[in-house]
């Protein structure tokens, strides 16, 4: 519909007639253009509907209007089937609960839009679980897996989604309410006779293996298997009717599992051995390679792997089972692990595999299109020989992993997708491959679906008399052909409307570097493939991704959403206004810029940086929010009251409440928020009235932060105490730009040196860059630089103690200074507190203090830094228990800003504050972030503590540690 007036009548209509949300403006269409595939359909509005009335009530209007409607779970499709031209249903806003749990017969009722996880965890008391488990159980529905019929990791011993169906409650494209089951239940008119007239092709055409997904599922309505609708519904993809409730039947969990992990030495080998597993009955058998694991340690010897999970009444039988697979498999090595926190580790290094896949080992890109074909289990291992060959032939690279007791192979290929020859060749060698899964007797799809990138080939797997089956099928549900057009029948060409076609040819003139994707934003901004990793809802272990969609709920605030938004500016089809879009800042404003997503997101997106380029460009030339230049520009400010010592007189008006109104209505600050005190002596100041000290240990340069410097001058004095308690020689950056000068610490007072020195101070510029003031972080960043040049003559290391400084210094300072080696000479130089200790004091041992700790790890720290030697130090001086993940809220200026607070106080009560609450008495509350402490103070009235902090105060307490090497007794 390309008719204005038709458009607004389409709108008022189903404004009229739906108590859901109706979204015709540019943020709600651009949210879903894409799903996790290679393609790309605009729609023309999206309805979020509350229940099977508003079902019925969008298919009436849009039948009348002739306009298309697709049903959308989680939208982590990888054969474009989640996406339309027409209207998008999305289930996940209200239709998302689950309705009812019976454990006395193992089933459930669910809405389309529930998550799995969520079904998982209501399940789990009582000792069942929903079968299949795609490796995105945290984010994908109940209604797209029925849709593709999923399977996931433990379909060898469950089955697909179809298997665990029992009835389904659909509305038709013509408004007809069914109830689908078993003996030609809620079937159509027409389907029985069809069915009965093409019996004999039905009974033959269809390959027998576990994964066969591919096509309409219609010999499950067969009389010997029970002329089950409901069953041959699943895997449709959306094309028959809208799902609105489905009964799904539970299975027992086993109340012990093990995992074996079976090294081998390719996959070729891993490969083979697979199907031989299957009589000793696991739960699963994935397989892997090396070459989509980030980091080995924690597997066996070997350049391939089967995963593979047993179960049991007890730990004992449980591991009595995997020993058994394991003298049965002949590995080059292997692990059994029963830990449940040792299980859930490995299996995110499999779950990780479907982002990892998305980049080569060299970086460069991969993608979808081949991602899970499917052949009997025996065949696997020569599929994969004849594949690999044919990658080869074609020129192409590509990493098979998946879930090989199945015969089912994922793969992400290196396929050109932007230039004509290279669409080409994805082209030729997508019917090559087709007709070789064929002849391997396989399935074009074994688990997510034909959608429009194998439904043109079809008929290579079935031939073109069942292809005519099929779409007289998909005549008698949806005669209109109203329901996801272009899918499974009379389909797009598997080459057109990819996501790609519409972005810039040439680079997009940019200020960070973007090393990672060869100085292209929009290389950046492809890196998102629509995993979704950021769409779950509660955090577990460490993860941080992504902060505000698990508080918001909505799609524009999570990393995907806000990716899909750049891309869509980027393409400037439905976002039109470029680098000035006001969709683009709304999403992004809610955007912590934690950086989460630069380690969560398997293929490593980070929108903190895509955040800052983005205002960067969009206030350009124009005035700023008022919280730019007030927090943005914080390490001015703060300098300037230091050099005019006029903390005492500004934490004298912040203390009068009208005077402090008024401040925070000017700067831009939440009037919920406390300002924080100034300190009245300057971390450099103390520094500069100490006795100096001397003394033979390695130099080490201790860097001022803002926070440490002007706010928590206390955190630099005690990591002063701990370094040189270690044996550490601490200096201080040079202040004075001088020629052929060693290193300064603060106190030189050459005359002829202040005469020509031009004054300085280091700064890390992480305030302007949050604020996207790009063009003034850079010159501060030079300045730091110039500064810092006899540091970097040396060999010293720079201590950096404020977390979200020591990224800025590794991560931004190189990226927005690519053209400067020093930037790089810089950034490799800084180090975390703990990380100086353990590498430049390695034999000094730290005061046993014997307490538990409780708290959170800084975002940043997880994300840019890693926190090894933070937990090695802890563990060392005692201090016992984990930190928790997820973000405090605060994030630097964020939580200060007005309009911010209701979000940033969510985020602290998601795990900081309830960890705290939750600790034992006596516990240290470590926060080595500024931020972090002042969330802590300010929402749940605790102090926290950095861990110079902790430390410094046991050496305190025993003196006679002042001699490096001394260890506290223990009290």
């Amino acid at each position: 519909m390309t008719d204005p007036a038709g458009l607004q009548m389409l709108r008022a209509q189903l404004r009229a007639a739906v108590r859901g949300e109706v979204g015709f403006d540019a943020t709600a269409r651009a949210l879903v253009t894409m799903d996790a595939s290679n393609y790309r359909r605009v729609p023309l509005g999206v309805v979020a509907p509350r229940d099977a009335d508003d079902v019925a009530a969008v298919l009436e209007i849009c039948r009348g209007h002739g306009v298309p409607v697709v049903a959308r779970g989680g939208g982590t499709s990888i054969a474009g089937q989640a996406t339309g031209t027409g209207v998008v249903l999305d289930f996940t806003r209200h239709m998302n609960r689950l309705l009812e749990l019976d454990a006395d017969t193992g089933t459930a009722i669910v809405q389309p839009g529930l998550v799995l996880d969520r079904l998982q965890e209501a399940a789990a008391p009582h000792g069942l679980r929903f079968g299949p488990d795609p490796s995105t159980h945290s984010r994908c529905t109940l209604g797209g897996m029925i849709g593709n019929n999923s399977c996931g990791s433990h379909s060898v011993a469950w089955g697909t989604t179809a298997d665990s169906v029992r009835e389904l409650d659909v509305v038709t494209a013509r408004g007809r309410r069914l109830r689908l089951g078993q003996g030609w239940a809620g079937a159509p008119d027409g389907l029985r006779e069809l069915v009965d007239g093409e019996l004999a092709r039905l009974r033959t055409g269809f390959p027998q293996l576990p994964r066969r997904i591919s096509g309409y599922a219609l010999d499950a309505l067969l009389p010997e298997k029970g002329a089950d609708v409901a069953r041959a519904f699943c895997g449709s993809e959306g094309t028959w009717g809208v799902l609105t409730e489905a009964v799904v039947r539970l299975v027992e969990a086993p109340r012990a599992r093990a995992l074996a992990v079976l090294g081998y030495a390719d996959e070729s080998a891993a490969a083979e051995a697979a199907a031989g597993l299957l009589p000793h009955g696991p739960l699963t058998v994935e397989g892997m390679a090396a070459d989509l694991v980030r980091s080995p340690a924690g597997l066996p010897r070997g350049g391939a792997w089967l995963f593979v999970e047993t179960g049991g009444g007890s730990p004992q039988e449980a591991r009595a089972r995997a020993e058994a697979i394991v003298r049965a498999a002949d590995v080059l090595d292997a692990l059994i692990v029963t830990d449940p926190a040792g299980q859930r580790a490995l299996w995110r290094v499999r779950e990780d595999a479907s982002g990892t896949a998305t980049r080569m080992p060299d970086g460069s890109e991969a993608w979808p299109g081949w991602e899970d074909c499917a052949v009997p289990p025996a065949r696997l291992g020569a599929y994969l020989r004849d594949f690999r060959a044919l990658l080869s032939a074609h020129d192409l690279r590509g990493t098979p992993y998946g879930h090989f007791g199945d015969g089912c192979i994922h793969v992400r290929i290196d396929f050109d997708l932007l230039t004509e020859a290279g669409i080409g060749r994805f082209r030729r060698f997508s019917e090559e491959l087709a007709h070789l899964v064929v002849a391997h007797g396989g399935s074009l799809s074994g688990e997510h679906g034909d959608g429009q990138a194998r439904a043109e080939l079809l008929p290579v797997m079935y031939g073109a008399q069942m292809v005519t089956v099929f779409e007289r099928a998909k005549a008698l549900w949806d005669p209109d052909d109203l329901l996801n057009p272009g899918m499974l029948v009379r389909p797009a060409p598997l080459d057109s409307g990819l996501r790609f076609s519409v972005l810039p040819r040439e680079p997009v003139d940019v200020a960070f570097g973007y090393p990672a994707d060869g100085g292209d934003f929009s290389a950046a901004v492809r890196r998102c493939v629509g995993v979704a990793k950021c769409r779950t809802t509660t955090a577990s272990g460490p993860a941080v991704m992504c902060p505000s969609f698990r508080v918001t709920g909505e799609e524009e605030h999570s990393t995907r959403g806000r990716a899909r938004l750049l891309h869509e500016m980027l393409a400037g089809e439905v976002v039109t206004d470029g680098w000035r879009s006001e969709e683009v800042r709304e999403a992004l404003d809610l955007c912590l810029s934690c950086k989460g997503c630069r380690t969560d997101c398997p293929v490593g997106v980070d929108m903190a940086t895509y955040k800052a380029e983005f205002l960067h460009h969009h206030y350009a030339g124009r005035r700023r929010p008022a919280s730019h230049y007030a927090m943005g520009r914080l390490p001015q400010w703060l300098s300037r009251v230091a050099s005019l010592r006029a903390a005492g007189v500004v934490n004298a008006l912040a203390s009068v409440r009208p005077l402090a109104g008024l401040g925070k209505r000017l700067g831009g600050i939440a009037a919920e928020r406390e300002i924080p005190r100034v300190a009245r002596q300057t971390f450099s100041r103390w520094w500069r009235g100490r006795p100096r000290r001397t003394g033979d240990g390695d130099l080490v340069v201790l860097w001022p932060d803002t926070f440490t410097e002007h706010l928590a001058p206390s955190v630099g004095r005690a990591a002063v105490r701990v370094l040189e308690a270690a044996g550490l020689r601490v200096v201080l950056p040079p202040t004075l730009r001088m020629r052929g000068r060693p290193v300064g610490d603060g106190h030189t007072r050459s005359a002829a040196a202040l005469l020509t020195a031009r004054r300085g101070r280091v700064c890390c510029g992480l305030t302007y860059v949050s604020t996207g003031q790009l063009d003034r972080a850079r010159a501060v960043l030079r300045r730091t630089l110039e500064l810092m040049a006899p540091v970097l003559e040396t060999d010293a290391p720079v201590v950096v103690l404020e977390p979200s400084c020591a990224a800025a210094l590794r991560g931004d300072l190189p990226e927005l200074l690519h053209d400067d080696p020093r930037a790089a000479r810089l950034a490799g130089r800084v180090v975390t507190f703990a990380e100086a200790l353990e590498r430049y004091a390695p034999d000094w041992a730290p005061p046993v203090l014997d307490r538990p700790v409780t708290g959170q790890t800084h975002c940043h720290q997880h994300a840019v830094l890693g926190d090894a030697a933070d937990r090695r130090l802890r563990a060392a001086a005692g201090l016992t228990g984990e930190l928790s993940g997820g973000c405090c809220g605060l994030a630097g200026n964020f939580g200060f800003e007005r309009g911010h607070y209701e979000v940033s106080a969510a985020c602290a009560e998601e795990q900081l504050l309830p960890s705290v609450r939750r600790a034992p008495q006596g516990a240290v509350v470590l926060a080595d972030g500024y931020s972090c402490r002042t969330q802590l103070e300010q929402l749940g009235g605790v102090r926290g503590r950095h861990l110079a902090e902790v430390l410094a105060a046991a050496l305190d307490r025993n003196p006679s540690l002042r001699d490096s090497g001394k260890r506290a007794s223990r009290p």
